[in-house]
């Protein structure tokens, strides 16, 4: 699969750097745009000294660690929020009777490397916070352990969207709301929130362990909520079992699929 994956990339890759100039455009307007997340969060501190007890480079830690997580999970798959389009054009058809399996190529449709703007963006706000925080070794291990955790919990969210697309066809705006929303949602300390939601992104849609409760192990901070220690290491746990939720789910929308007839 992974093979196959890279070889599909890498012929979209090669078809649109035919067009330099746009794909760099694209690029440079996708770091433009998201740095705009970061102006909001200065100007915020140039109002107060903290966020909910934590201080600027704490939440550009919190702020880069879900954004590189979610750019670089939207980059690899996150072309499956675009299966409702493949429906309803027939195209999906022809994906199933390929001999490479449907979701790798929903995934590299069109994949192009105009998203490394959102990638690189979220580097160089982690990268600033991490050489002001001073994070040790003793904790900072799990910092490319949260990241990963997060990029699965978000392919995740995609492919349940995606996997709901076999029913509904205007699922992706349903989707985008886990997805995108829960990009934004995860920039911010989930303590400037009601403790329901936290809760819920906690317990039911993980989103908590893209970056909060992970985060709250490397920064050494306690949890505002009181919430088990142990949560701050079960990342990788809320990770598999998401993604274990939403393999079956596509599973089962390939086994309920019916074609169009286009």
């Amino acid at each position: 699969m992974v093979r196959t994956y890279l070889l599909l990339a890498w012929t979209w890759l090669r078809a649109s750097a035919q067009y330099p100039g746009p794909l760099i455009m694209m690029a440079a307007g996708s770091l433009a745009v998201n740095a705009l997340d970061v102006l909001a969060i200065w100007v915020i501190f140039q109002h107060t000294g903290s966020l909910a007890g934590f201080d600027l480079a704490e939440v550009m830690f919190l702020y880069g660690t879900a954004g590189l997580s979610f750019a670089l999970s939207d980059m690899l798959f996150g072309n499956v929020d675009r299966l409702s389009q493949h429906i309803r054009a027939g195209t999906f058809d022809t994906m199933l009777l390929r001999p490479a399996g449907a979701f790798v190529q929903v995934a590299t449709d069109r994949f192009g490397v105009h998203r490394l703007g959102r990638t690189a963006q979220a580097l160089v706000v982690l990268g600033i916070s991490l050489s002001q925080l001073g994070v040790p070794w003793s904790r900072a291990w799990m910092i490319p352990v949260m990241v990963v955790c997060g990029v699965v919990i978000f392919t995740s969210i995609f492919t349940l969207g995606g996997a709901l697309q076999f029913l509904l066809t205007d699922a992706p705006e349903v989707a985008n709301a886990f997805t995108y929303g829960g990009s934004a949602l995860t920039q911010y300390p989930l303590s400037v929130y009601g403790d329901e939601l936290v809760r819920g992104v906690t317990f039911v849609v993980p989103l908590a362990f893209v970056n909060w409760q992970p985060g709250l192990f490397v920064l050494d901070r306690p949890d505002p909520l009181g919430l088990p220690y142990g949560l701050r290491f079960a990342a990788p746990l809320a990770a598999l079992a998401l993604a274990v939720v939403a393999a079956s789910a596509w599973r089962a929308g390939i086994r309920r699929y019916r074609s169009t007839g286009s």
